[in-house]
């Protein structure tokens, strides 16, 4: 066994979806993370879970793109997926890919057919997840194209990526219990607030929170974590919001997005590049109200990886993100979209709740 292995699965196992005698677990990867896939099934065992292993191969999606032409194919839900989401207890998804640039341009229609084929499913997973009937944790596994991403040597992104979940810690459990309580004093006094305002250089951006809840994210859902974030009144947000990080999405590049926000509906949006896809995202239901709001607050990410489970906890910045809301924070927006979109507040940044200064230049002034 390797070690690191050994304590990464422990802390999926043991903390992040809390595996207790009889559960039933849905783990969902590639071949490439078989090293750590199988310290988390002996984990899973020894916790006493009955546990399903889906692991994806080389070239699997571009394969179906290429070759799926019936609409039997498109629309078919896999079946492992769709009885996990309804009758499992916990799912783990290990995100290993071999390549992140499988999914072409011409391929969009085909990925959002298959998606609104598996949303009852999708839906059912974001109701569950919500209550904790299904404990879900996303995490990566360290490989060569996620490496090659963040332009770093595979050495290099194997201790950003273990040191990022807190794996060189003598008790990982006990570190992220440690961020759980350090987060907790932020999420109080945001819940306790009906207001709010992200302001920067070219973002004046405000949204409602009456009858929402901030969740202080602590590992158990994402590993790394490092975040607090709620889902805005619908139709509450309003003002313009500028995201200075490239905003990326099933393998697309925006960059420099400006959205222009009415009563909560985006009416326009500016691109320096990447504008046609931001025009085709924004054709779809539900993508232009926000299902995110949220605060980065893991300083250990201090680099845009181009992965969003470790880019949107970047300590110092805010993200939103347009479409799906959080049914656990009381979001009602509906969409087959959830899209990060990450600015930095280290220059000039402010939060404010109920109209006081809570947040500025990247750091809180509570807590």
């Amino acid at each position: 066994m390797n070690p690191i292995y050994e304590k990464y699965a422990n802390l999926l196992v043991n903390y992040c979806v809390d595996i207790k005698p009889g559960n039933k677990l849905y783990i969902q990867s590639t071949t490439l993370a078989e090293p750590l896939i199988r310290e988390i099934y002996r984990a899973g065992l020894r916790a006493g879970a009955t546990i399903e292993v889906d692991m994806d191969f080389m070239d699997k999606s571009k394969i179906f793109y290429e070759e799926a032409h019936l609409e039997s194919q498109l629309t078919n839900v896999p079946l492992q997926y769709s009885v996990a989401m309804t009758g499992y207890d916990a799912y783990i998804y290990v995100k290993a890919p071999f390549n992140l640039r499988e999914t072409k341009p011409e391929d969009f229609t085909k990925v959002e057919k298959q998606k609104a084929a598996i949303s009852p499913f999708s839906k059912n997973y974001f109701e569950r997840a919500a209550t904790r009937s299904l404990k879900r944790n996303f995490c990566l596994f360290p490989t060569l194209a996620s490496a090659q991403e963040a332009a770093m040597s595979m050495e290099d992104y194997e201790y950003f990526v273990f040191n990022a979940c807190k794996l060189f810690e003598a008790n990982p459990i006990e570190a992220w219990l440690n961020v759980r309580k350090e987060q907790q004093g932020i999420t109080d006094i945001l819940n306790a607030a009906t207001h709010v305002r992200y302001l920067g250089p070219k973002t004046d951006i405000s949204f409602r929170t009456d009858g929402r809840k901030w969740i202080n994210s602590d590992g158990q859902t994402n590993m790394p974590s490092g975040e607090v974030y709620t889902s805005p009144v619908e139709d509450s947000v309003n003002g313009v919001v500028y995201f200075d990080y490239p905003c990326l999405y099933q393998g697309n590049e925006v960059q420099d997005v400006t959205l222009y926000v009415k009563e909560g509906y985006i009416e326009k949006w500016e691109a320096k590049s990447g504008k046609d896809y931001l025009d085709y995202i924004f054709s779809l239901e539900g993508t232009r109200r926000f299902g995110e709001a949220a605060i980065g607050t893991n300083y250990g990410i201090n680099r845009m990886t181009k992965n969003i489970l470790f880019d949107e906890k970047i300590g110092g910045t805010i993200h939103m993100a347009i479409g799906q809301s959080y049914p656990q924070c009381g979001g009602k927006n509906e969409s087959v979209v959830h899209w990060d979109m990450i600015s930095d507040m280290t220059r000039g940044g402010q939060i404010f709740a109920d109209g006081q200064l809570i947040y500025e230049n990247g750091r809180f002034l509570i807590g």
